[in-house]
C-alpha cells in the first residue's frame, strides 16, 4: 500500500498507484515537488547507469524519498498531458533496479516499479523509499556528489550538508541499536533462563511504521498468515513457535499486540512461546528452545527430555522461519521495508550450552557440537520487500549464522532459495 505525492495531492488515501490517480493528477495538473518528478520519457535501458536516472534516484533517496512518472509531459513543472513510454518488460525493470543499487552508494534498495495505462498512454512510476543510509553519492569518472530534491529541481549538497547527513546516519544507527537492544531485553524478560534456554529473535524497521495503530482484526490476519509463510520456509517438521501462541485472539499491549502462549499444559509446557507485532511495525518472537522431549512422539509414554542447556538445530530453524515470516507479513501490513534483526539464545545455567543436530539415520547426534559458554546474537539486515528469492536466501543464511555457532555445519529444514521450487505464498 503506498502514499505518494500524487495521492496527497489529490486528497486520497494509501492506496495502490493505478493509471485512474495518474489521470486525475495530469487533468488537475499537479506540479512537480520534493517528492514529485515529471519525466516525459524512461531512460534508455543501454548505459542506464551513464545517464541521469542514478541521480534523480539519489536526489529522491536524499530528500526522504518520493515518485518518479515516467510518461507525463509538463510545462512550467505542471503536468500537463501523457506520452506512451513504450514497453517495460522485465529485463528492463532490473536494469532500473540494478542501475540503484551498482551506480549509487550507499546503494537504493526497494524501489517500487508500477506500470500504468494501456499502448498508447503507458507510464512507469518508480518509488523511491525514504532511506536512513544517506547521503548518497553518485559516481562520474573520478569525481562525486550527493543530489538532492530543491522543490521541484535537483541540485547538488553543499560541503556542510554532507556533513549533516552523515551524522545523520550515525546518529540513526545508534538509534537503531537501542532500539533493538529495549526490544530483545522485553523479549527475554521473565523467561527462565536459568532453568531452560531460551531463544530471543525481534526485528526492528529502520523507518518506523508512523501511520494509525494497527487494529485487532489486522494484527489477527498478519498472524494468520504468518503460519503458512513459515511453514513455506521450513519443512512441516520440529516445533514451530507460533503455533503455541494464541494466533486468533492477540492481546493489547504497549503499542502492539501481543500472541500468548497457549502451551500451559504439564505436557506441552516445553514448548513455551511468545510473539508481538508492533505498531511501529517492530516484531518479537521469544521460545524455549532448551529442555525438549528427545524423541519424536511428544505423548509416549515415560518421555525423556533433553537437559535445559541442550538445543536441536532444527527447533532453531523453526523458530528462526517464523521470526522472519512474522517480519515479512507485518511488513506486507505496515508498508515497512528494511528491518533490522537480532536473535539470540539466552542460556544462564552452569553447563555450557550445547546444539544438537541429527545424523542421517534422524537420531541426536552431538559429536561435531561446540560447546557454548556464551551465544552471541545474529544481526543481520533484511529487506522485507524483496523478492521471494531473495527474502527466503535472508532466511536461509540466517538460519545457517544461528546453527554454525554451535559447530553444526548443515541446515536441515530450511532449503536453499535455488533448491527450492515452492511458488510464492499468497
Amino acid at each position: 500500500m503506498s502514499f505518494t505525492a500524487l495521492h496527497r495531492a489529490l486528497g486520497v488515501g494509501p492506496g495502490p498507484l493505478t493509471d485512474e490517480i495518474l489521470n486525475a493528477a495530469v487533468d488537475a495538473g499537479v506540479t512537480e515537488t520534493n517528492d514529485l518528478d515529471w519525466k516525459a520519457e524512461l531512460p534508455p535501458q543501454k548505459g542506464l547507469p551513464q545517464t541521469d536516472y542514478p541521480k534523480d534516484i539519489a536526489a529522491m533517496a536524499n530528500s526522504g524519498g518520493g515518485v518518479i512518472v515516467y510518461g507525463v509531459l509538463e510545462t512550467q513543472k505542471a503536468a500537463t498531458g501523457r506520452v506512451d513510454v513504450g514497453e517495460l518488460d522485465e529485463t528492463y525493470e532490473r536494469s532500473l533496479r540494478s542501475a540503484a543499487i551498482t551506480a549509487i552508494s550507499p546503494p537504493v534498495f526497494g524501489l517500487n516499479i508500477t506500470r500504468l495505462g494501456e499502448n498508447g498512454s503507458r507510464a512507469v512510476a518508480v518509488e523511491v523509499p525514504a532511506s536512513v543510509d544517506g547521503p548518497h553519492l553518485i559516481y562520474k569518472n573520478d569525481y562525486f556528489g550527493a543530489p538532492v530534491r530543491n522543490d521541484s529541481d535537483t541540485v547538488w549538497m553543499k560541503e556542510r550538508q554532507i556533513e549533516a547527513m552523515y551524522r545523520a546516519r550515525f546518529e540513526e544507527r545508534r538509534h537503531a541499536t537501542e532500539a533493538l537492544d529495549a526490544l530483545y531485553a522485553e523479549a527475554t524478560a521473565g523467561r527462565d533462563i536459568g532453568n531452560r534456554a531460551w531463544l530471543i529473535a525481534v526485528a526492528h524497521p529502520r523507518i518506523p511504521r508512523l501511520q494509525e495503530r494497527m487494529t485487532r482484526e489486522d494484527a489477527r490476519s498478519v498472524l494468520a498468515k504468518t503460519e503458512r509463510v513459515a511453514l513455506s520456509f521450513a519443512i512441516n517438521r520440529g516445533v514451530h513457535p507460533l503455533q503455541s501462541v494464541d494466533r486468533l485472539n492477540p492481546r493489547p499491549g504497549l503499542r502492539r499486540w501481543v500472541a500468548v502462549n497457549t502451551a500451559t499444559s504439564p505436557n506441552s509446557a516445553w514448548k513455551e512461546a511468545w510473539a508481538s507485532i508492533h505498531h511501529d511495525g517492530s516484531v518479537t518472537l521469544s521460545a524455549a528452545v532448551g529442555g525438549h522431549p528427545s524423541g519424536r512422539d511428544w505423548e509416549a509414554p515415560g518421555l525423556r527430555y533433553f537437559e535445559g542447556w541442550e538445543v536441536e538445530s532444527v527447533t532453531i530453524e523453526c523458530a528462526v522461519a517464523d521470526l522472519m515470516a512474522l517480519l515479512r507479513t507485518t511488513a506486507e501490513s505496515t508498508g515497512a521495508d528494511e528491518y533490522d534483526v537480532r536473535v539470540g539464545i539466552e542460556w544462564e545455567g552452569g553447563d555450557p550450552l550445547v546444539i544438537l543436530t541429527l545424523d542421517t539415520m534422524g537420531f541426536t547426534y552431538r559429536d561435531v557440537s561446540t560447546p557454548l559458554h556464551r551465544y552471541s546474537p545474529i544481526e543481520t539486515t533484511v529487506n522485507a520487500q524483496g523478492s521471494e528469492k531473495d527474502f527466503r536466501r535472508h532466511v536461509y543464511d540466517l538460519a545457517q549464522d544461528c546453527v554454525n555457532q554451535g559447530g553444526i555445519s548443515n541446515v536441515l529444514l530450511i532449503q536453499r532459495p535455488d533448491e527450492d521450487d515452492q511458488p510464492e505464498h499468497e
